[in-house]
């Protein structure tokens, strides 16, 4: 190998290192600062018979725990702990979410997708269209696309969509998340707010 032939290769291996360590500390600086994110606390389960109230609730459930689902009624307005096979609707154990319908499931829940509208634009969910489960425990695959995640920051942020959630016992309700993180922005206080249509319709106005 020639020297200039020597200096040259030296030189673009230098160029490549240097280019590595810049991107490692620009990744490494936008990991460290990180945007603000909304916080939440868990909401205290308080399971009730709700009715045909129809009035829209925020509720955060502490979902934090990766090795446990917690278990959501709507007919209750709560969590509820060790539920019968048909006492839930939906369950949450950290970004990931299931409903109480289809393969291995008791339940005829299911999730729909209301694309292009806001929370506050629909009056009233559809009647069919609703996707269950393809196996026990199997994240509903409408659901499971409820966030974006950035690679740099680490962290989740809901997309602005509205699902159509129908329930174990085949009533129905609008849902929108709002957040994922616990007081201190630790992972895990998955945040939605509903209106739940608890007199069998479709309608899911609020009071």
């Amino acid at each position: 190998m020639s020297r200039f032939s020597f200096l040259l290769h030296d030189r673009v291996a230098t160029t490549v290192i240097v280019l590595i360590v810049v991107c490692a500390v620009v990744f490494i600086w936008a990991s460290l600062e990180r945007p603000e994110v909304p916080t939440f606390m868990p909401t205290v389960s308080a399971p009730a018979e709700v009715g045909t109230e129809q009035d829209m609730r925020t509720v955060t459930v502490d979902a934090s725990d990766p090795g446990i689902w917690r278990f959501f009624d709507f007919s209750r307005g709560s969590v509820v702990e060790a539920p019968g096979a048909e006492e839930w609707d939906i369950a949450f154990r950290r970004f990931q979410i299931i409903a109480n319908g289809g393969r291995g499931m008791e339940g005829q829940g299911g999730a729909a997708s209301l694309e292009d509208m806001t929370f506050e634009s629909v009056s009233s969910v559809p009647e069919t269209g609703y996707v269950v489960a393809e196996r026990s425990d199997s994240v509903n695959a409408v659901l499971e696309d409820w966030y974006d995640y950035s690679f740099t920051s680490h962290l989740l942020e809901p997309k602005p969509i509205v699902y159509a959630i129908r329930t174990a016992d085949g009533r129905y309700a609008k849902l929108e998340m709002l957040g994922y993180y616990c007081v201190g922005a630790l992972p895990g206080c998955t945040t939605f707010k509903y209106v739940y249509q608890g007199g069998g319709g479709t309608d899911v106005v609020s009071n």
